[in-house]
């Protein structure tokens, strides 16, 4: 997967490029990621690409043109574009797998008071990553990126993501290392056991209840197996003693 990110600050990606997982990726070549300075494509001197909104207002608008020519250059018939703005699509653990089934992502970050609302049809998506305002798009075009090159193969090992929380519409049960005691507090006895159905069994209900105590609404979109529902039944019964 190649994915191109438009930024009017390139700088703040060096470091996410170039350490941990990331970094691993781009050197297995599971992925390329190519940074692209909006900044180059304004005809002006001093390279401006934001202007007054029309109409007045507080904040400055990036310009249709300048974005249009940089989305327009760096697209290819396998790109799917994407807008990082508030007013996008919530992101979510099946949106990121979803863009793992493209070839290119190219992913345009917004700054200052936004995108001037034309720039809106240059793109194939507009993706949201919270209820909240960022000063750019530049940290949500990170976490997109993040969360959908360790879901690539050979990215990192394929179980190390198949338990992950919301993968399965349950959060991650809990974990534990050593020491196995710790200040009072007791790694599980379960866990030593060596009995895997046992093992299995205990972090499937220790899911559930994490989910029930802290993402109930995640339980109420969930199509539960026989067993799961056994087990709500079980952590409802403990939690409401």
């Amino acid at each position: 997967m190649k994915i191109k990110i438009l930024t009017l600050f390139p700088e703040m990606f060096k470091g996410f490029i170039s350490e941990s997982i990331i970094k691993r990726a781009i050197e297995k070549e599971v992925c390329e990621i190519e940074i692209i300075d909006i900044r180059k494509y304004s005809p002006e001197k001093h390279h401006h690409v934001d202007d007054t909104p029309c109409g007045g207002g507080a904040g400055m608008v990036l310009r249709c043109d300048i974005v249009d020519m940089a989305i327009s250059d760096n697209k290819t018939d396998k790109s799917q574009v994407i807008l990082m703005t508030p007013q996008g699509i919530p992101y979510s653990d099946k949106l990121a797998r979803d863009l793992t089934k493209y070839d290119e992502l190219v992913l345009v970050c917004g700054h200052y008071e936004g995108f001037d609302e034309r720039i809106r049809s240059m793109a194939n998506m507009e993706i949201s990553i919270g209820d909240y305002v960022l000063t750019g798009g530049e940290l949500p075009a990170m976490i997109v990126s993040d969360s959908v090159i360790r879901l690539l193969d050979n990215a990192i090992r394929k179980e190390s993501s198949e338990d992950d929380s919301f993968s399965n519409g349950l959060l991650e049960y809990p974990q534990y290392t050593r020491p196995v005691s710790y200040k009072g507090m007791d790694v599980p006895e379960v866990l030593l056991s060596g009995n895997h159905k046992e093992i299995n069994r205990f972090r499937l209900k220790e899911s559930i209840r994490r989910t029930y105590l802290k993402r109930p609404d995640l339980l109420e979109k969930k199509e539960l197996s026989k067993e799961e529902k056994v087990l709500l039944e079980e952590v409802i019964k403990e939690e409401n003693v």
